[in-house]
């Protein structure tokens, strides 16, 4: 996951063609391994997670730290033709997974480069689009808890009332300090308070949605390799 709400500027994904986000980048470049690899594991665990919550071909779903499009290429295979939407922060991820995984497994038909939206920050808004679903891999495990509100903030101005946003986190359970470093297993991960990669307890994601139209709920496991957890905000009216 990359997204970062900081940053100058935003482009959309058709005027990426030919540009190098990263120049430093010295090392060959392998987008799977970027977005820290099991790229079928967890790619199939993405898919069959949110269609056994629900979704269906005819929803329109937002993928946020869409990353090279691990859980993407299953999702658009899926997916009626123009109902995959994705954001993501790094360009040469994006750019590397479409021209890769997106077109070699024939799927360019269903996902214009126009649904696609290299941004710095959570503005959802424009693509202009009202979603059904949304999900966010790997995204609030790197970002600080007061940018996850500006995260929720944005995305109720995009999903519908009773649409679904999915996140996964590593939780810090009450009787673990808060404060201190933490193991996760499996995976060996290891999380902090303030620093990436985040952990959080469930009350920080309740202050997170105060006074936003969102309802919270604990998922919890869905055997995540790494111990992610699941949680779920469902779009309430405004």
């Amino acid at each position: 996951m990359t997204l970062r709400p900081r940053g100058e500027s935003i482009a959309q994904c058709s005027d990426i063609e030919g540009t190098e986000m990263n120049s430093t980048r010295t090392l060959p470049f392998d987008h799977r391994d970027a977005v820290g690899g099991m790229w079928e594991q967890i790619g199939r665990l993405q898919f069959e997670f949110l269609r056994n919550h629900g979704l269906t071909p005819n929803m329109k779903l937002l993928d946020i730290g869409c990353g090279a499009f691990r859980g993407g290429v299953h999702f658009v295979s899926f997916l009626d033709a123009g109902n995959y939407y994705a954001v993501d922060a790094d360009e040469r991820l994006i750019e590397d997974g479409y021209n890769i995984e997106i077109c070699n497994a024939g799927l360019q038909w269903k996902l214009p480069r126009l649904n696609l939206l290299v941004s710095r920050r959570f503005e959802f808004s424009l693509f202009k689009q009202t979603f059904d679903v949304a999900i966010a891999q790997s995204v609030f495990t790197h970002i600080p808890l007061n940018d996850i509100r500006v995260c929720l903030a944005e995305l109720a101005k995009s999903v519908r009332p009773g649409g679904k946003f999915f996140a996964s986190i590593l939780e810090c359970p009450h009787d673990y300090s808060y404060t201190a470093p933490m193991k996760h297993e499996p995976g060996g991960v290891i999380s902090f308070p303030a620093d990436d990669p985040f952990h959080y307890r469930l009350e920080d994601f309740k202050w997170a949605e105060n006074h936003l139209p969102w309802a919270f709920s604990y998922i919890g496991d869905w055997a995540h390799p790494r111990d992610a957890k699941m949680i779920c905000f469902t779009r309430v009216p405004d």
